[in-house]
C-alpha cells in the first residue's frame, strides 16, 4: 500500500503543479495586460512593474489553490481511471477510500499551508506590493498609513488619525486632529466622534478643540461642525477595506477586538475574519467533491472534461460563498454563519454524492 499511495501522491503533484502554474501564468498575463497601460503613463520602472508581480505571485497561489486542488483530483482520478489502474485496484481488493485517501491527505496539508502562507506570506508580499504599485510605479506620496489599528494620515502642519473608515456612508470616525507650528510642536489638537465626506470636502461633527501652549492643554472649547481642510482622497481611504482579504486571521482578529474597545460597529470585518480559516480548507471540499465526480465519469472522461467541470464547479463555490459572506458583512447573517455557510453547503454535497458512488 505505501508503494501505491506515493505513486497516487506523485500522480496527484504532478497534475496539482501543472494545474496551478498554469492558473498562476493566466492570471499574471491578464493582470500584466489590465495593469501595464497604467503603469507605463505613471512612468513605472521596469524593475519596479516586474518586482510588483512577483510580490503578487503568493496572492495568487493563494487564490487559485482551491480550483488547482479540486482540478487535480479530477485530473489524477480522470487518469487513472483511462489508463485502468482503478480497476485493477479495485480487482485487487482496494477500497475506493484506500484508492483516495492520500489525495485527501495531500488536500488537507494544502488547507493547513493556504491558512499559514496567508497568515505569514501573503499578509507582508501583499504590503510591499501596495508600497510598489502606489509610491514606486505610480509616484504617490506615502502621506497616508493604514494599519489594522489606526488610519493616520499627515499633509503640512496637519495630522490625523482615525479609529475607522465606513467606506458605505463615507465617514471616519473616531477622528484626532493635531496641528502643528513650523517647528512640528502641537499648537491645537481637535477630537471629533465622526468625520463626514459631504461630496466637496471633509466635515468634522461633535467637535472638542483643545489649544496647547507650551505644552499644556490652554483651553477646550466646544464647537458646531467644522470643515477640515483635508487633501485627503476616499480612493485612498478604500484600501483597507479593498485589501481586508488580504490580512491575515490573527492582525484582523486584533483589528476587531480594537474597535470593539473603541465602541464601534466590527461586524463588516468579522465576516472576512472568519472567512480567512474557512476559505484555506476550501481546497480540500473541493478535493473531496471531485472524487465522486471523477468516478461517476470513469474512462469516458477526458482532460477538457476536468478542466470544464472544475471551471463550473468552482464558479459556483466562490459565486455562492460571496454572497454568502455580503451577507454576513452587512449584518443580514451571523458572521461565523456566513463565512461557513458555502463550505458546509458544498461539503454536505460532497458527502452525499460520495454516499451514493459504488464501493
Amino acid at each position: 500500500m505505501k508503494i501505491l499511495n506515493r505513486y497516487i501522491a506523485a500522480t496527484y503533484f504532478k497534475m496539482l503543479g501543472l494545474c496551478l502554474s498554469s492558473f498562476v501564468t493566466i492570471y499574471l498575463v491578464i493582470d500584466f495586460l489590465e495593469k501595464i497601460n497604467r503603469f507605463t503613463r505613471a512612468h513605472g520602472k521596469l524593475h519596479h512593474i516586474l518586482l510588483f508581480f512577483l510580490f503578487k505571485i503568493p496572492e495568487i497561489v493563494s487564490q487559485v489553490m482551491p480550483l488547482g486542488a479540486l482540478m487535480a483530483t479530477l485530473l489524477t482520478l480522470g487518469a487513472l481511471s483511462r489508463n485502468s489502474e482503478i480497476i485493477a485496484m479495485r480487482g485487487c481488493g482496494i477500497s475506493l477510500r484506500k484508492i483516495t485517501a492520500p489525495i485527501l491527505v495531500i488536500a488537507f496539508f494544502l488547507s493547513l499551508f493556504t491558512f499559514f502562507s496567508n497568515e505569514v506570506i501573503v499578509s507582508n508580499t501583499s504590503e510591499e506590493m501596495k508600497y510598489i504599485q502606489s509610491v514606486l510605479i505610480e509616484g504617490k506620496s506615502p502621506n497616508a498609513f493604514f494599519r489594522q489599528n489606526n488610519i493616520w494620515y499627515r499633509e503640512k502642519n496637519l495630522i490625523m488619525l482615525a479609529k475607522l473608515f465606513n467606506p458605505s456612508i463615507q465617514t471616519l470616525e473616531g477622528v484626532t486632529l493635531w496641528q502643528t507650528d513650523e517647528e512640528k510642536r502641537p499648537v491645537k489638537r481637535t477630537e471629533a466622534e465622526k468625520c463626514v465626506w459631504d461630496g466637496k470636502s471633509w466635515i468634522l461633527k461633535g467637535v472638542v478643540t483643545r489649544y496647547i501652549s507650551s505644552g499644556d492643554i490652554a483651553m477646550a472649547i466646544k464647537e458646531p461642525d467644522t470643515p477640515v481642510p483635508l487633501d485627503l482622497r476616499l480612493d485612498d481611504l478604500k484600501v483597507l477595506d479593498k485589501h481586508a482579504d488580504t490580512i491575515g486571521f490573527f492582525k484582523l482578529k486584533r483589528y476587531c477586538e480594537n474597535l470593539k474597545k473603541s465602541g464601534f460597529d466590527p461586524t463588516r470585518y468579522e465576516a472576512q475574519m472568519h472567512s480567512k480559516i474557512s476559505l484555506s480548507f476550501t481546497s480540500f471540499i473541493m478535493a473531496v467533491l471531485g472524487i465522486p465526480f471523477a468516478i461517476r465519469s470513469g474512462r469516458s472522461s477526458g482532460a477538457a472534461f476536468g478542466i470544464g467541470l472544475s471551471i463550473i464547479i468552482g464558479f459556483a463555490f466562490f459565486a455562492t460563498n460571496a454572497m454568502l459572506l455580503s451577507f454576513g458583512q452587512t449584518g443580514v447573517l451571523p458572521p461565523l454563519i456566513s463565512a461557513w455557510a458555502a463550505n458546509f453547503i458544498f461539503a454536505l454535497t460532497a458527502i452525499w454524492l460520495t454516499m451514493t458512488v459504488n464501493n
